[in-house]
């Protein structure tokens, strides 16, 4: 059973935030995949690639996330 706190104010989030939030959710599971297929792949070539995938996701991730920290999300 929960128990709901009546003095907790509720802020509407914006449409902006919204998206910010869809975007830091998407990332995240495009750096899930990335690491998960850097870590199964076995062709040298594609090992390269999955590098730059994993550096790429984990640079937006971060940037999304200061960005939202900016608007204190």
């Amino acid at each position: 059973m929960k128990i709901s706190n009546p003095f907790k104010k509720t802020v509407p989030i914006s449409y902006e935030a919204k998206i910010l939030i869809s975007e830091i959710e998407q990332t995240k599971g495009a750096l899930e995949l990335a690491q998960l297929n850097f870590r199964e792949v076995v062709d040298p070539a594609l090992i390269d690639c999955y590098i730059y995938e994993v550096n790429a996701a984990q640079s937006r991730y971060q940037f999304l996330l200061r960005r939202a920290k900016q608007y204190g999300i």
